[in-house]
């Protein structure tokens, strides 16, 4: 493997014992979090200015999946923490819209 660079897998073929494995973040605000949110998930907002100093509370060798409500924003986010240095970023693709769905 050469640099470290973001992955991205369908939250859908996400299993429940991969989620107990890894850090996982949701970017969305507090109010879409507040409203319904994967059980054990992060709540660090993309919009908060402090974005990637509330980050650094996460080890950069850890695994971090960060989900959004359709997959813009963590994709955004993948691409930033994988700039900071962080080695295993999965961006989990069709963000919790399609995890209620599945």
């Amino acid at each position: 493997m050469g640099c470290a660079q973001s992955k991205s897998k369908a939250i859908t073929e996400v299993s429940q014992n991969e989620l107990n494995n890894v850090i996982l973040v949701d970017v969305r605000t507090p109010e879409e979090y507040a409203a319904g949110h994967i059980d054990e998930a992060l709540n660090i907002n993309w919009f908060d200015t402090d974005f990637a100093k509330q980050m650094q509370a996460i080890e950069k060798d850890e695994t971090v999946y960060v989900y959004c409500k359709k997959g813009g924003r963590s994709a955004k986010a993948a691409h930033l923490l994988d700039s900071l240095g962080y080695k295993n970023v999965v961006d989990l693709e069709g963000g919790y819209d399609a995890y209620l769905k599945k």
